[in-house]
């Protein structure tokens, strides 16, 4: 009987494990820590190339911050996982920018699409733009901000200049965005449509890194 149970344990840990690992097989690189490749630059103002703004540097993904803009992905995804890093130089400052999620439409500075913020301090936060479809708490929504769970006095951010982790959750109807690990906020009734997902240059340099994408069935 013990001998069973040991077995049954056995077989538990192996089942598990081996989801895991499917699970980790599904992921994907959208940045390959390499170049740019998969991403497209989208200016307010026309001229700049995207190599004059986003570079690559030990594969970190580096943003100057301006021109304001985006990069976008050439494909189009509906319900995912998304997970990324980010900073910003302390030497440099507090900064801005975001992950816009659903992006649909013309391409332009901004696009139709959810924003899941990265205003120093304020990671965490939903921003509408175009008056995208979905339903947020009232009593922490004014005008197109939803203002994240802990208030804007606190964060779940790390001291400037270390590494912070978005794991944002767009499955069907429903968007959770986690900051550190801390669920910060959620939007339910949100449309459902395939779109692209962009990181802002929007005035500061910020770093990414390990930006991956699971998809969910």
């Amino acid at each position: 009987m013990i001998l069973s149970r040991a077995l049954c344990g056995a077989f538990l840990l192996a089942a598990v494990a081996a989801a895991a690992r499917a699970e980790d097989k599904k992921a994907v690189d959208l940045f390959n820590g390499k170049n740019l490749e998969g991403w497209v630059w989208v200016p307010r103002e026309p001229g700049s190339k995207i190599d004059d703004v986003w570079s690559v540097k030990e594969g970190v993904l580096i943003c100057k911050g301006k021109p304001p803009g985006y990069i976008r992905t050439e494909k189009d995804y509906t319900s995912y996982i998304i997970t990324l890093e980010w900073r910003f130089d302390p030497a440099k400052g507090a900064g801005n920018s975001g992950v816009l999620l659903r992006c649909i439409g013309e391409d332009k500075v901004w696009p139709k699409s959810i924003e899941a913020q990265l205003h120093s301090g304020n990671a965490g936060d939903f921003w509408n733009i175009d008056g995208f479809k979905m339903t947020v708490d009232p009593a922490r929504t004014k005008g197109r901000r939803t203002i994240k769970l802990t208030g804007e006095k606190e964060s779940a951010e790390k001291p400037l200049g270390e590494w912070n982790q978005y794991e944002i959750t767009v499955d069907k109807g429903t968007i959770k965005l986690k900051v550190n690990g801390k669920l910060q906020n959620e939007a339910t009734d949100v449309e459902v449509v395939a779109g692209k997902i962009a990181l802002q240059s929007e005035g500061a340099e910020i770093q990414f890194r390990n930006v991956k994408l699971t998809p969910i069935e």
